[in-house]
């Protein structure tokens, strides 16, 4: 198979879809990789990296688009991209569809066969492809949400672990996933005053177990909700519905009952966002405020620390690609139903029920095609 990777046109995305180990693997198997020349430099990966590795370097993203029978990509395809795209072409890449009815008409309009990252299963039903990057955000939320604390970034002056004397600041993670699971390790870390929300006894039991006196947990209903986000510094929003929008739980009418200059990380912008006033940013310009509150929503926060990512990221696509590449992706799909669960778009239909319910598409369920 010929498999390409174009080099990501994001904003401030510098994630590479392969590494050069990973072109390796591939080409070793008898595949043809092609990358754009320049696509590894956000993450230190030299074209001839890539040559010694036994792909072929290609100027400009048009070839692999026109020719290659697989796009591995990070990021959604842009409008531009999308309209290289073309029936009997794979793409393997993250796509968020559910808040994104643009992108969605453009891929089935190209006929294109869409495989998400975010959709892929594992044993327990868990996301294993989206983990590494829940895990980065995760952990980068806390980062992000320290520096727009601080008053030369419109927050409210306020040092995370605070010092001898003074009180730390206190921290919501709404959500006990993956990502505020990790968001909870950093801010646990720096001295913050954490407080854990869910839904779920089973995941307020792991992390409790977990932090023991180190973090509190509280059922995340509407009180308890609306009582730590108004008494916080920072607000983490990490909740996650699988391959659908997220829920917006946090008001606009909530906002003014919050403390001026407080700041809200929203890692959930990517499935549309989990408070109301969320809007997507980037790295360029991260931050905006609303009612005295600093919204961070940037929607590649990975991509800011692109090396990291991009190894983790392969670790978990790689093994995929490869069943991909080498039986085609129908027979590699029977071969593994949790692969199938990534089926997001085929040949003009949309395959991911919570995308066609959100979007109002036809639902065409992946075991029809197969």
């Amino acid at each position: 198979m010929r498999i390409g990777c174009p080099t990501e046109i994001k904003n401030h995305e510098y994630r590479v879809g392969l590494t050069p180990e990973s072109a390796r693997e591939l080409a070793s198997r008898g595949h043809e990789v092609w990358i754009q020349s320049g696509a590894g430099m956000g993450i230190g990966a030299f074209d001839h990296e890539y040559q010694e590795a036994g792909a072929q370097i290609v100027d400009g993203p048009d070839p692999i688009f026109a020719e290659c029978e697989m796009v591995v990509k990070v990021k959604e395809p842009q409008a531009q991209e999308r309209a290289k795209l073309r029936r009997d072409q794979i793409l393997y890449t993250y796509l968020h569809l559910a808040p994104d009815p643009e992108q969605t008409a453009d891929l089935v309009k190209s006929g294109v066969t869409a495989i998400a990252y975010e959709t892929v299963t594992g044993e327990r039903g868990q996301l294993p492809l989206l983990k590494p990057m829940s895990q980065v955000a995760g952990r980068m939320s806390v980062q992000a949400g320290a520096t727009a604390l601080e008053k030369a970034h419109g927050g409210r002056g306020v040092l995370l672990g605070g010092v001898p004397g003074v009180m730390p600041a206190k921290v919501v993670v709404i959500g006990g996933g993956v990502v505020g699971f990790n968001a909870a390790q950093m801010a646990v870390g720096l001295g913050a005053d954490v407080t854990i929300l869910d839904r779920d006894p089973e995941v307020l039991e792991k992390v409790g177990t977990h932090f023991e006196a180190r973090a509190s947990t509280r059922f995340s209903n509407a009180a308890n909700l609306h009582d730590s986000v108004c008494n916080a510094d920072l607000v983490i929003g990490a909740v996650l519905i699988p391959g659908a929008a997220a829920p917006k739980l946090v008001a606009r009418d909530m906002l003014r009952h919050m403390l001026p200059g407080a700041v809200l990380v929203d890692v959930a912008i990517d499935q549309g966002g989990c408070f109301e006033t969320s809007k997507p940013t980037t790295h360029a310009d991260p931050t905006y405020v609303v009612d005295d509150v600093v919204h961070y929503c940037v929607a590649n926060m990975p991509g800011a620390v692109a090396r990291t990512s991009t190894y983790a990221l392969n670790n978990v696509t790689l093994p995929h690609a490869l069943r991909i590449a080498d039986m085609g992706w129908k027979d590699a799909m029977r071969a593994d139903a949790h692969l199938a669960e990534g089926l997001n778009v085929h040949a003009g239909e949309v395959t991911y029920q919570a995308v066609a319910e959100e979007l109002g598409h036809d639902y065409r369920p992946v075991a029809d095609l197969l």
